[in-house]
């Protein structure tokens, strides 16, 4: 009697979800560089600055530095 009028839905394989997942990840992927990928000069310019620094407080001695680099990140997406 419980099997009367009861229909089960379907279940998609795996690879079905993979192929609908795998446009939308992609156009991700290649629209957003990786992070360690972009502005390189500014991040070396910074690192540079706070490793060489000789004021007691780094962070204040390097201050338009780190501004570049983290407008430079902000135009990527980043928050740093």
């Amino acid at each position: 009697m419980a099997s009367e009028g009861i229909s089960m839905p379907s279940i998609s394989s795996s690879s079905e979800f993979k192929s609908a997942a795998s446009p939308g990840s992609e156009a991700l992927a290649t629209s957003k560089p990786k992070p360690c990928c972009v502005c390189k000069t500014e991040k070396s310019q910074r690192d540079e600055c706070m490793l060489f620094s000789k004021a007691a407080d780094p962070a204040g001695d390097c201050k338009t530095t780190i501004d570049k680099y983290k407008s430079c990140m902000a135009g990527f997406g980043f928050q740093v």
